[in-house]
């Protein structure tokens, strides 16, 4: 800071040299340490510059280039892969199929598999979670006890013409039974180029700063996916912002922040790997006889399918990995 007054005042005196006030430095600093004292969403770190952080509080999101290599990236989609075609076997694993494509003739390999879900399970793929210029980023959202709640690599087809492969506006704080939210961050990292052709994320900036709004299957006549819920009411009319992303930029959000993504118009499958954390501090709540009865019941309808147990069985909660990171 003291570094750009002096430039300004260089730019105000270009006839004789001038010295900055020590006064004048020392209240700036002040003024930045009394603005940061007042951020809500993230926490004091040498990492995010004043400018990253006040981003993230005005808009819910932070967008990093080129965080994650293209070899590790690499390294993850191979992985994938092996486990579409089960030449690798990851107990707990949860593989998901379009509603379009499930429907239709089944095609060996990746072509049929739209997300696998809680890859927490496979060393290889769990690496995304611990790499440190992830974790780093997180422990500012979160602080540094940390730990990683759902993951996630997503590979959004080319669109059947039926509009499947969209994913309806949502928050992604319906599906945790966990507060507070604000101590929540989802990584979200593009395995190639991202742009709004084959269905990029588009955020509402500053709706983290709402509520947890009531989610439904939205009234789509080409079918909606699974557990692909979608906010009841919001303004069409509210500003979007379409994160168009290269390899290995990484987008930081919150999990109230209202978000989706469009379209894969192109003929290939657009692949992003993700993983939630939350501060280890996050309590579980009771969400049942909540806006969030839908996933409860859905949860449910899949753990009876599953184990094969009646649904007294079991209690809800979505399971925490035991996974601690140091910093």
């Amino acid at each position: 800071m003291a570094e750009r007054l002096r430039t300004v005042f260089g730019h105000l005196s270009t006839h004789k040299p001038c010295i900055i006030p020590s006064a004048v430095a020392a209240t700036s600093a002040s003024n930045i340490q009394a603005q940061t004292d007042r951020f809500k969403y993230t926490l004091d770190s040498p990492l995010l510059t004043y400018e990253q952080r006040k981003f993230y509080e005005e808009n819910g999101f932070l967008v990093i280039r080129k965080l994650v290599s293209k070899d590790k990236l690499d390294r993850y989609r191979e992985r994938f892969e092996k486990i579409c075609k089960k030449e690798v076997e990851v107990p707990g694993v949860i593989i998901m199929k379009d509603v379009a494509i499930a429907k239709s003739e089944y095609v060996p390999g990746q072509k049929a598999i739209t997300k696998i879900q809680d890859f927490q399970y496979d060393p290889v793929m769990f690496e995304y979670c611990t790499l440190p210029e992830i974790v780093d980023y997180v422990e500012c959202f979160t602080g540094p006890n940390i730990k990683a709640i759902h993951t996630m690599l997503i590979n959004k087809p080319p669109d059947t013409g039926k509009k499947s492969s969209r994913h309806p506006l949502h928050q992604d704080l319906h599906y945790f039974p966990m507060r507070p939210a604000d101590r929540i961050v989802c990584s979200w990292t593009a395995m190639q180029k991202i742009n709004r052709e084959n269905g990029c994320l588009v955020v509402l900036p500053g709706t983290h700063k709402g509520t947890l709004l009531q989610h439904d299957y939205p009234d789509w006549t080409g079918g909606v996916n699974k557990m692909y819920h979608g906010i009841r009411d919001f303004d069409p009319n509210a500003n979007k912002v379409h994160l168009e992303m290269e390899e290995g930029d990484t987008v930081f959000f919150h999990p109230i922040l209202i978000h989706g993504s469009g379209m894969n118009r192109t003929d290939g499958f657009r692949k992003s790997i993700s993983c939630h954390y939350a501060s280890g501090d996050c309590e579980m709540i009771d969400i049942r006889g909540t806006s969030q009865d839908l996933i409860v019941d859905e949860v449910l309808e899949q753990a009876v399918k599953r184990t094969g147990m009646p649904k007294e069985s079991f209690t809800f909660e979505i399971e925490i990995v035991s996974q601690h990171f140091g910093t």
